[in-house]
């Protein structure tokens, strides 16, 4: 048995149509999964499509406001629509407002937390029927290093990315009966259009995060692709509640 296969696997991806969503993506469809891209932007979703399938995947992409429960199940009813079955989702769509606690206005603290947290929630609770009928499954969570660390301009964000890694923590064990593993990916410092606009903010981050970092370079979508291929396969079938940091050392780092 090929341990990587995904032969025959379909996975949802949300935020599929960019970064570290498209990284993780691209790691599945080279293992043979067929990949649907859930995301609102139609331009992007149709080109991470053609990107699919030109490494040879079949792939498809919903529009999707993934903080609306009703849209949440539509995405899954599409993916069976279109592919008959469900075994992956990469819960990955999230946003961020960096500012002082004090600053942020409770609209915005909700419209991070809905974005992040809850749509999670939703997708993974969506998800668990197929994945049950399936057989079985794998939930992937994206955290953050913001899962671990502090930072004065993250609060909701952190607050979010803490949530993730407890939340599938409790999946793992509610779901496991059933043979579906969920874990987190918490990544580092990559770059991305979120990384970009904090970088342009933050005087000397860019600096800070290389000289921190052993691998000694931020990191690319593309250095998700693995990760994402080992969760998504059977050779992390006894891997679950785990949360894996993906961040070229920057976490080990006193």
């Amino acid at each position: 048995m090929n341990l990587f296969d995904l032969s025959g696997r379909v996975a949802i991806v949300t935020g599929g149509n960019g970064g570290i969503g498209l990284g993780m993506a691209r790691g599945l469809a080279q293992c043979g999964a067929a990949i649907m891209v859930a995301a609102r932007d139609r331009s992007k979703n149709a080109a991470a499509i053609e990107e699919l399938s030109g490494l040879g995947a079949e792939a498809a992409a919903v529009e999707a406001d993934l903080t609306l429960e009703d849209a949440c199940r539509a995405m899954v009813e599409a993916t069976l629509e279109r592919f008959g079955r469900l075994d992956v989702l990469v819960n990955n769509a999230g946003t961020t407002i960096r500012k002082q606690p004090e600053e942020y206005t409770l609209a915005e603290w909700q419209r991070i937390l809905e974005t992040n947290l809850s749509s999670a929630f939703m997708c993974s609770q969506a998800a668990y029927p197929a994945l049950k009928a399936a057989g079985g499954g794998k939930i992937i969570m994206i955290g953050s290093m913001m899962s671990i660390f502090g930072a004065s301009f993250t609060a909701p964000y952190a607050a979010t990315k803490g949530g993730i890694v407890q939340m599938a923590k409790a999946m793992a064990c509610a779901w496991g009966k059933d043979n579906i593993q969920v874990n987190s990916v918490l990544p580092g410092w990559i770059d991305t259009a979120l990384t970009r606009a904090g970088r342009r903010d933050i005087p000397g981050l860019e600096e800070r995060v290389v000289a921190r970092t052993p691998a000694g370079r931020w990191g690319v979508p593309d250095d998700f692709a693995g990760i994402a291929a080992f969760l998504a396969s059977p050779a992390s079938d006894f891997v679950t509640g785990a949360a894996i940091t993906v961040d070229g050392g920057y976490s080990v780092q006193g």
